[in-house]
């Protein structure tokens, strides 16, 4: 109990013996940041979610097509959906679209620019190797 006290008590006189910072005028404007007024939907974004949005639809055909001959659905997430038929199929497909969508939204409102571009770009690379391999699978 005396080794709280003694830190709390030097912990009070180091704050006192800090001085206390004072503006003796007008604070200076705060410097201005170029990507503050960044559109979301730039012409890279809109060409990264189509290009997603194809490959989605493209895994969702592939992976009907293989689950039609007998393969099976390799990720333990959307097999609840795939194996429901095109509708659940369309759903599973809409909710990684949506997550994706949301996902990169999320870094762009938290000015996280680079790890949105970065985002993306792995999202469309993951989704077209993933139809890369149906189609693999297919033949």
């Amino acid at each position: 109990m005396k080794l709280f006290f003694s830190i709390l008590l030097l912990c009070a006189a180091a704050q006192a013996a800090e001085p206390l910072a004072t503006a003796s005028g007008p604070l200076p404007d705060p410097p201005s940041n170029h990507f503050a007024s960044r559109p979301f939907w730039t012409t890279e974004n809109k060409f990264g979610f189509v290009t997603l949005g194809s490959f989605v639809a493209a895994d969702a055909i592939t992976t009907q097509r293989g689950l039609n001959q007998g393969l099976r659905e390799a990720n333990p997430l959307m097999r609840p959906f795939v194996t429901r038929g095109v509708a659940g199929q369309a759903t599973g497909s809409a909710l990684g679209f949506g997550t994706g969508l949301g996902a990169v939204y999320f870094l762009h409102r938290t000015h996280h620019y680079k790890a949105e571009r970065i985002t993306m770009q792995l999202m469309v690379a993951g989704e077209g190797a993933f139809v890369g391999n149906n189609i693999a699978a297919l033949r």
